[in-house]
C-alpha cells in the first residue's frame, strides 16, 4: 500500500514537471511572436542619431575652417609690449612652437603670452602683499612675509608657461588616442584610390567628430601641400605642431614612400598596426599601475570603516557590562 501511494506521487510529480515543461516550451517558441520586435526601430534610432552627431561634428569643423586660425593681438596686450620694449620676445622660436603646439597661432597669441608674462607677477605681488598686510596681518617678521610675496610674483612669472604645457600635453593625448583610428580611416580612403590630398581632407571630416584637434592639424597640413612647393616641409609641419612621436614616424613614412615610391597603403598598414598596439600598451600600463594607487585610498578609507564594523560591537558590549 506505501509503494502503490509513493509510485502514484512521483507520476502526479512527472506528469506536472512535463506539463510545466511543455508550457513553457510553447512560450519560447511563440515568444517571437507575441512579444514585438523593437530592435530594428532602436537600430534605425541609433543610426539617425549618429547621423545628427556626424553633421553636428562636421558643421564645427565647417565653422573652425571658416574662422581666422591666425587672430590679432589685442590693442592693449600689444600696448604692454611695447611700453615695455618686448618686442624681441616675439622672435622666440621655441616659445613660438610650444603655443604651435597647444593651438595657438599667429601673433596675436604670442603678444598674449608676452604680455601674460609680465603682467601676472605685478598683478600677484600686489594681490599678495595686499592678503598678507592688510587682510591676515600675520605675526611674521617683515622680510618672511616679503620673501612670501616674492614667491607667489616669481610663480606668476612662471604661471603663463605652466598653462601652455597643461594644454600641450592635452592636446597631444587627445591625438594619441584618436591617432591609430585616423590612420586606419586614411589607409581605407588611399586603398580606394584617392590621393593623398583627398584622403587626408577625407579624414579630417571624418575625424572631426572624435578629435578636433587632430582634423585641425590635417586641414592645416592639407592647406599647406596646396601651396608649399616642397611637399616634405608640410609634412615635417605638421609633426613640429603636434610633437606626437606616433605623426613623426607618419612624416618619415611618408618622406621615404615619396623618394623610393614604395607602398603607401603597405606602409600605412603597418603604421595603423603599431599605433593600435601602442595604444594597447599603454591601456595595459594603465591598468597594472591600478592595483598600487588602489593601495593608499584602501588603507586610509576601507580599513578603517572594516575595522569599526568589526571591532564596534564588542566595544559596545564591553562599554555596557562595565556599567
Amino acid at each position: 500500500m506505501f509503494l502503490n501511494t509513493i509510485s502514484g506521487n512521483m507520476d502526479l510529480i512527472v506528469a506536472t514537471m512535463a506539463s510545466i515543461s511543455v508550457f513553457f516550451s510553447c512560450i519560447v517558441v511563440s515568444w517571437p511572436y507575441l512579444v514585438r520586435d523593437t530592435l530594428g526601430s532602436r537600430m534605425r534610432e541609433l543610426a539617425g542619431e549618429r547621423e545628427a552627431i556626424r553633421i553636428r561634428e562636421r558643421k564645427k569643423l565647417q565653422d573652425a575652417k571658416q574662422q581666422s586660425l591666425r587672430t590679432e593681438p589685442k590693442k592693449i596686450f600689444k600696448t604692454i609690449v611695447d611700453r615695455f620694449n618686448l618686442a624681441k620676445e616675439l622672435n622666440d622660436t621655441a616659445m613660438v612652437q610650444r603655443l604651435r603646439m597647444a593651438g595657438y597661432r599667429g601673433q596675436g597669441p604670442v603678444v598674449t603670452f608676452i604680455a601674460a608674462r609680465a603682467i601676472m607677477p605685478a598683478l600677484l605681488f600686489a594681490v599678495a602683499a595686499l592678503y598678507l598686510f592688510a587682510v591676515l596681518r600675520l605675526e611674521y617678521p617683515f622680510f618672511v612675509k616679503v620673501g612670501i610675496v616674492m614667491a607667489v610674483a616669481l610663480l606668476g612669472f612662471y604661471t603663463p608657461g605652466i598653462y601652455v604645457k597643461n594644454r600641450i600635453g592635452k592636446r597631444q593625448k587627445a591625438i594619441e588616442r584618436a591617432w591609430p583610428d585616423a590612420l586606419d580611416l586614411l589607409l581605407i580612403c588611399v586603398e580606394s584610390g584617392m590621393g593623398l590630398e583627398s584622403a587626408l581632407m577625407k579624414v579630417s571630416e571624418e575625424i572631426g567628430s572624435q578629435c578636433l584637434e587632430l582634423a585641425e592639424e590635417i586641414v592645416l597640413t592639407t592647406a599647406e601641400l596646396s601651396y608649399l612647393p616642397d611637399r616634405g616641409k608640410a609634412f615635417e609641419n605638421f609633426a613640429d605642431r603636434t610633437g606626437v612621436e606616433a605623426v613623426q614616424s607618419l612624416v618619415m613614412s611618408l618622406g621615404q614612400s615619396e623618394k623610393h615610391g614604395t607602398s603607401l597603403g603597405q606602409t600605412l598598414r603597418v603604421l595603423a598596426q603599431e599605433s593600435r598596439d601602442t595604444r594597447m600598451s599603454k591601456a595595459e600600463k594603465k591598468a597594472a599601475a591600478l592595483p598600487p594607487k588602489l593601495t593608499v585610498p584602501m588603507v586610509l578609507f576601507f580599513l578603517p570603516v572594516l575595522f569599526a564594523i568589526i571591532i564596534g560591537p564588542a566595544i559596545i558590549q564591553l562599554v555596557a557590562v562595565r556599567h
